[in-house]
């Protein structure tokens, strides 16, 4: 569960960061640029958060409920995103199959990594 949570958040920080450079193959307004642009660094972040969780998220309550939060929030957006936008069934079905697996290992414990005792 350690290593896929691990692979899920890199996918999904990966998908950010192509959202983000793909901002600049676009034709649109310069307004929708900085729209799809800010969109990909919501998705980098979350990519981020949820490693973050892994690593740090049994021993830190607050960061694991913000994780959870944010997965909850980003399935919701790039639903409508999906459906608004006309995006493919197949990258519609992609996108939320990545999502909903951060989701789901972000609530399992047994996905991230025990606390270590400090070293002295």
């Amino acid at each position: 569960m350690k290593i896929l949570y691990g692979l899920i958040g890199a996918a999904i920080l990966a998908l950010g960061v192509l959202h983000m450079a793909t901002t600049f193959r676009l034709s649109s307004s310069p307004v929708a640029k900085v729209w799809f642009f800010g969109s990909g660094m919501a998705i980098a972040l979350s990519g981020i958060l949820n490693l973050l969780n892994r690593r740090y998220g049994l021993a830190a309550f607050g960061l694991r409920a913000a994780c959870i939060g944010t997965n909850l929030f980003l399935i919701g957006l790039a639903t409508v995103a999906g459906r608004v936008t006309g995006a493919s069934l197949m990258a519609q079905v992609v996108v939320l199959s990545v999502l909903t697996s951060a989701l789901v290992l972000s609530a399992l414990r047994s996905a991230g990594i025990a606390p270590q005792p400090p070293r002295t």
